[in-house]
């Protein structure tokens, strides 16, 4: 996916009323894009060139036996997420990345496999305005975990046939990401609907977004710290560092009206 500047923007840019600025972030989870006083900013896209680009691993596969893909490390790798807090709004993004394993001839009965992620440039747009510094959150999500399932019953916004109202599968309704003591946990259809289909009480960090919190174990991992963890030389490479770069338009004055 690609992003353009908003006309409206643009035309703001052109007539001086704004101007365009990026800030570009990499390796450490946290970062926080500053908004000068009696100013704003609106964040329209973003580049992400995600972590492990740098990172291979090396292993071996018999001819007659199946790949085993997307070992534990190159795992790590594969769900990153990015995030926006205003200090009013809370905006997270959550990237599948692939994981390719290249499979290539070595003896009679061996072949050889690289497993390699592909950090190849992600690109959203977005449209996030703040009067206050914008704290942004980038981290790797290694699992979540099933804390609830229900079957969904017929109402006027679940009819049967059309959604899963009636199936009689038992689908998640409840999934933790995060620290075990504090999980976020995600709510489906939603946190109203949870107590509404006598699913039971509504758990104390109950939302009806998916996203990750920090934890290193069970949450929102830092890029870096992972690195570390694998070998030094991965931290200090620059392939293997994430990469953000924002697209903002700043303007000089208060907000006139208010723009979401």
């Amino acid at each position: 996916m690609s992003w353009q500047i908003p006309t409206q923007i643009e035309q703001d840019i052109i007539a001086g009323k704004a101007k365009y600025q990026t800030f570009q972030t990499g390796n450490g989870g946290q970062s926080i894009l500053p908004v000068p006083p009696n100013s704003y900013a609106v964040i329209f896209g973003y580049d992400f060139s995600p972590a492990g680009g740098g990172y291979r691993k090396f292993g071996f596969q018999e001819i007659s036996g199946d790949p085993v893909l997307n070992n534990a490390t190159s795992r790590f790798f594969e769900t990153q997420q990015i995030s926006f807090f205003t200090g009013t709004d809370f905006f997270p993004f959550i990237h599948h990345v692939d994981c390719r394993t290249v499979i290539g001839p070595f003896t009679s009965n061996i072949n050889q496999t690289v497993e390699e992620i592909d950090n190849s440039p992600i690109c959203r747009q977005v449209y996030i305005t703040s009067t206050n510094d914008v704290t942004i959150t980038v981290g790797l999500i290694l699992k979540s975990s099933t804390a609830s399932q229900n079957a969904i019953p017929v109402t006027n916004r679940t009819p049967g046939f059309l959604t899963y109202g009636g199936s009689g599968q038992t689908i998640n309704t409840q999934t933790n990401y995060g620290p075990n003591a504090t999980p976020q946990q995600f709510m489906q259809p939603s946190p109203k609907d949870y107590e509404d289909f006598a699913f039971g009480l509504l758990p104390a960090n109950a939302d009806s977004q998916a996203f990750a919190t920090p934890d290193a174990t069970n949450g929102l991992l830092d890029p870096t710290l992972h690195l570390t963890t694998i070998g030094d030389p991965f931290a200090e490479a620059a392939a293997c560092n994430y990469y953000l770069c924002l697209h903002y338009a700043l303007y000089s004055k208060t907000i006139p009206e208010q723009r979401g």
